[in-house]
């Protein structure tokens, strides 16, 4: 398995189809399905080029298996933070240890960028993920976003992460 930042000959939708499809398994019961089933082809491709942002992405045998977006935070409030802004693997490859170690090269990647603490949001109904990242040392914080997704009105819950 390799682990690296996307090139410019990387296809972005291959990469935009880790989303895709993990979105349609990891929502599944969260977000409504029909929402999850009119997701289209492509839809994330313009988030890989996004000034600012770093992409990461997971290599199985020559295969996309997974990805992760973080960056300088987006959000005025937290103005010195590192935030993964996602990470997302096909589901074959999920519950596979995968996920820690593209997380550990992101976070090793925010930490020498100076970051002291990352912060990343998640579906409060996404227990799954939630303990991924309790298991890693995430804190779950009181800072929430309220949002809407596929006509669901859903929370985001912000969790932190202090570097020693």
């Amino acid at each position: 398995m390799e682990i690296r930042y996307i090139n410019p000959a990387d296809s972005r939708e291959r990469i935009s189809k880790i989303y895709e499809n993990s979105w349609r398994y990891a929502y599944k019961g969260i977000i409504p399905q029909d929402y999850l089933d009119a997701i289209p082809e492509g839809r994330w491709v313009k988030n890989f080029d996004i000034p600012g942002w770093s992409t990461m992405v997971c290599v199985e045998n020559g295969e996309f298996i997974g990805t992760s977006s973080f960056c300088r935070s987006r959000f005025e409030q937290y103005p010195d933070s590192g935030e993964v802004i996602s990470i997302y693997f096909l589901p074959e490859y999920m519950g596979k240890g995968y996920g820690s170690k593209l997380l550990e090269v992101v976070m090793n990647e925010l930490e020498n960028q100076g970051f002291t603490e990352v912060f990343l949001w998640v579906l409060e109904e996404n227990t799954t993920a939630r303990q991924f990242y309790e298991k890693h040392g995430f804190k779950c914080s009181d800072d929430y976003l309220d949002d809407n997704i596929g006509g669901k009105d859903l929370r985001e819950v912000r969790y932190v992460y202090q570097f020693k």
